[in-house]
């Protein structure tokens, strides 16, 4: 379970301060699929940085499991985002120099999986997003669709507690982003991880089983996915 208990940002710009997020407090449970909409510059990839400990809160806390996140040390958080924390971007962020596979597998190799394990989980995760035919090309050599489920792939190889997806149908065609958006749902819930999921569409929000909009600085409510989608 993730709690965020009065959770606030403020960023220095020269002499001004900026407050982006202001006194949030939320729970997020096992399992559910959130997704937070809000307009550019609203804050949304702040708060996904904050729950993954990238960045820290100006006040407030970011708890995931009774665990802490801005109480860690730098290298705690780094660890801790390495084995319990996906993460599926928007460009995909391939290495261009590995394989699929190499790419795959990675995060397992970072957290000390043995190669051959790491092996065995990766190509286990690219059968299930179709695409263990390919494991042997380089990112350059797919589409964005089949980059981004290799990027899918890479981010549950280490079986993490959440995973955060920052616009990851963004850089899609519709078609198919509603395919990567269904993938990402149908293999979240079957393994059972909490997916949070910051986008600007109204349509990938509907899927979910709860929609906050990031306005001000704060956290309410979405009513604009209740109307019919885009």
């Amino acid at each position: 379970m993730i709690r965020l208990e009065n959770l606030s940002k403020t960023y220095r710009e020269g002499a001004e301060s900026r407050l982006v997020l202001r006194d949030i407090s939320a729970q997020i449970e096992n399992g559910e699929f959130i997704a937070i909409r809000g307009r550019s510059g609203s804050g949304k990839s702040t708060l996904l940085n904050m729950i993954a400990g990238i960045d820290l809160p100006s006040s407030g806390e970011v708890v995931i499991d009774d665990i802490c996140l801005n109480r860690l040390s730098a290298r705690e958080r780094t660890l801790y985002r390495r084995d319990h924390i996906g993460f599926v971007f928007q460009f995909f962020n391939l290495i261009p120099t590995l394989t699929v596979l190499e790419n795959a597998r990675l995060p397992a190799e970072l957290g000390g999986v043995r190669s051959a394990e790491a092996d065995r989980k990766a190509l286990e995760l690219l059968s299930r997003v179709g695409l263990s035919d390919r494991r042997g090309e380089f990112p350059d050599r797919l589409s964005g669709g089949e980059q981004q489920r290799v990027a899918i792939a890479r981010a549950l190889v280490q079986s993490p507690t959440v995973l955060l997806a920052d616009e990851p149908t963004g850089n899609l065609d519709r078609s198919t982003g509603e395919a990567i958006l269904a993938l990402l749902t149908e293999l979240t819930g079957q393994m059972g991880k909490t997916l949070i999921v910051v986008t600007h569409s109204r349509r990938i929000a509907q899927a979910a089983d709860r929609r906050w909009l990031l306005e001000d600085g704060c956290l309410v409510d979405d009513p604009e996915t209740s109307r019919a989608a885009d």
